[in-house]
């Protein structure tokens, strides 16, 4: 059987980062809708889950000393611990996507975004922070959600201003004061990484083609 042949470019590592409740998890659900080959990288949390969600969908729900080992093992791209919960992402399954071409989305807070920004795969990185329009917005949003309890809502809203403290440190800033208009800069970010130069190995070949067909005539 022949081998498979080259994918014609390495995947994005599409970071997707923003304070609770600024959107980023509803944005990489229309790019996933907008784009099936993209794939959405399942992170593994301790935390318990939530009415509707199940293993291996939403998260990979793990006990802490069964997470605690595979950070220990190496097993995890990134790992942070959030309101008393731990989050991290497996690194086997990202790694195995972007070396077959595919784009692979990450939902990880700020020191997620750090770590893979330093990691190995950091030239595979495309990082966008979402911001909120105004912080009673983001209030707003949140308790729409009737996911948390007052406390947790209380929680993450102290805990915002440090999250968009480190919007200086992605590449791209949206701010989704509409979650279509959002949609759509997004959109024009992935589509625009895509066609670097440095992201088309197929560039050289076909440049020194076009030098032959000169030389022939």
């Amino acid at each position: 059987m022949p081998p498979s042949p080259a994918p014609a470019r390495r995947g994005l590592l599409i970071i997707l980062s923003s304070p609770s409740g600024a959107g980023k998890s509803t944005l990489a659900k229309r790019l996933m809708a907008w784009d099936p080959s993209l794939t959405f990288s399942v992170s593994a949390t301790t935390r318990s889950p939530r009415p509707g969600e199940s293993d291996g969908v939403e998260y990979y729900f793990r006990s802490r000393p069964d997470f605690e080992a595979m950070v220990a093992a190496g097993e995890m791209l990134e790992h942070a611990e959030v309101f008393g919960n731990l989050y991290g992402t497996p690194r086997a399954p990202v790694e195995a996507r972007l070396a077959a071409g595919a784009d692979v989305i990450l939902d990880i807070d700020w020191q997620g975004g750090q770590q893979v920004a330093n990691s190995a795969l950091a030239k595979d990185v495309v990082s966008i922070f979402i911001l909120p329009p105004s912080i009673p917005e983001l209030e707003s949003r949140l308790r729409a959600r009737a996911q948390d309890s007052e406390e947790v809502i209380a929680g993450r809203m102290a805990k915002s201003m440090q999250e968009i403290s480190h919007w200086s440190e992605y590449d791209y800033v949206v701010v989704n004061r509409d979650i279509d208009r959002a949609e759509a800069e997004v959109k024009t970010i992935l589509s625009a990484e895509r066609m670097r130069r440095t992201r088309q190995p197929g560039l050289t070949e076909f440049v020194r083609g076009l030098s032959k067909e000169f030389d022939a005539r």
